[in-house]
């Protein structure tokens, strides 16, 4: 194996290479093919999560247990493309990363032995990295460590090499607030429309200007058609897929990192059932691992946070649920007494427990010195469908018996 430097490049003994992409932090993973003058051909070339399939390329999601990864099968890659790039960002928008090195590792993808590895070192104010590029010399693949980064995040990487990248649209006009009784769901921005650009891209600011801040287009509501769909405070997304309402079993997952100063933090993740008059039907949590039926489980207490993918994950069966339990919220709280500026970082995601295949992810930032969040909340309607809002309102409370009310009015 061989560890790699800046401008480094080793000939490939495999036909088919994956390149992994890790870092203390989730990140968004992605591919581009390249022609002779260092762009794509349509945006049909850029691979990531929502068109994770291209001519010889392909993308695979981690699902924030296992890093996601870029495979390149060299021999069916078209005529006319001479270099894939492999580029990274922080899932987390406007994260830098400083402090948070990737490391891109080189593998053989039949047999999963490592070829090389490479860590960009001296990374600061780059939200944005071209990690490593595979690419044809003299008729044969060879890979090499870039470690190239951006400030303007990944529309820098991707308007360099020619992907178009949309205008932003005005905001949405705001919601009507809720009836006073009966849940109600909160309006939330579209899903991107084609070309499937990632819809974290904002284009990059004027030379010299600040980067804008991502604005949810106008109308329309988010579903799970396109694939993953990465929610800000407040936004929300329907789930349905394939204009089918999603009634099989989910997985909530909750992670965080160990408290800044490297002491040990006991968060306890919670759902909260309620019926249609916002009244309080039960609460999952370490000490009740299961309620309503069985339709909702808990994995049980984690006590420090340590390890790498969700420390607490709560399944719920959407089509086992009883009739009276309409709203859903799902709460962090910190027993052990510590605040959430304390924490490095907390985040949720639904996944479809079937295939494990990640559906929604919120990363909680800006945390509040308070010890208790409530960081999402679901709603069925009165289609049958079911809606995800993803909240992070802070409240001071240390177990989930002082999130009850709260939970119940934020519905």
């Amino acid at each position: 194996m061989t560890a790699m430097t800046p401008g480094s490049n080793i000939p490939l003994t495999a036909q088919r290479v994956a390149v992994d992409v890790t870092a203390p932090v989730r990140l968004d993973v992605s591919g581009l093919l390249l022609t002779a003058d260092g762009k794509v051909r349509s945006d049909d070339d850029f691979i990531f999560y929502n068109q994770p399939a291209g001519p010889g390329v392909t993308y695979t999601s981690g699902g924030g247990a296992s890093p996601d990864s870029i495979t390149v099968d060299t021999t069916a890659v078209p005529p006319g493309i001479e270099k894939i790039v492999v580029t990274a960002s922080p899932d987390a928008a406007g994260q830098t990363f400083q402090g948070i090195e990737p490391t891109a590792t080189i593998r053989n993808a039949d047999d999963g032995s490592v070829l090389a590895t490479f860590t960009p070192p001296q990374l600061g104010a780059e939200t944005a990295l071209v990690v490593m590029e595979v690419y044809l010399r003299n008729g044969a693949w060879k890979a090499r460590a870039v470690g190239q980064g951006y400030a303007n995040g990944l529309a820098g990487i991707a308007t360099d090499f020619g992907v178009s990248v949309e205008e932003p649209e005005a905001p949405a006009a705001p919601a009507a607030a809720p009836a006073p009784v009966a849940p109600a769901p909160v309006a939330a921005p579209p899903a991107p429309t084609t070309p499937p650009v990632d819809p974290r891209i904002a284009p990059p600011p004027p030379q010299g200007a600040a980067p804008a801040a991502p604005v949810p287009a106008a109308g329309g509501k988010i579903n799970l058609d396109k694939g993953r769909v990465s929610l800000q405070k407040n936004q929300t997304v329907s789930l349905v897929k394939g204009g089918r309402p999603l009634l099989s079993q989910v997985k909530m997952g909750l992670g965080w990192e160990p408290a800044y100063r490297g002491k040990d933090i006991d968060l306890d993740a919670s759902v909260i059932a309620y019926g249609p008059q916002r009244n309080h039907v039960d609460s999952c949590y370490f000490g009740k691992l299961s309620i309503v039926n069985g339709a909702i489980k808990h994995s049980g207490d984690n006590l420090t946070g340590e390890g790498g993918g969700d420390d607490e994950v709560i399944v719920v069966d959407l089509g086992r649920l009883p009739q009276d339990v309409t709203g859903l919220v799902f709460t962090v709280n910190s027993f052990s007494g510590q605040k959430f500026t304390e924490v490095a970082k907390a985040y949720c995601r639904l996944l479809d427990a079937a295939t494990g295949e990640e559906l929604v992810r919120f990363d909680l930032t800006n945390a509040e010195p308070q010890t208790g969040v409530m960081m999402a909340k679901l709603i069925k309607q009165f289609s049958g469908e079911w809606e995800m809002t993803a909240m992070g309102d802070f409240v001071k409370s240390r177990t989930v018996r002082g999130m009850v009310k709260p939970a119940a009015q934020a519905l």
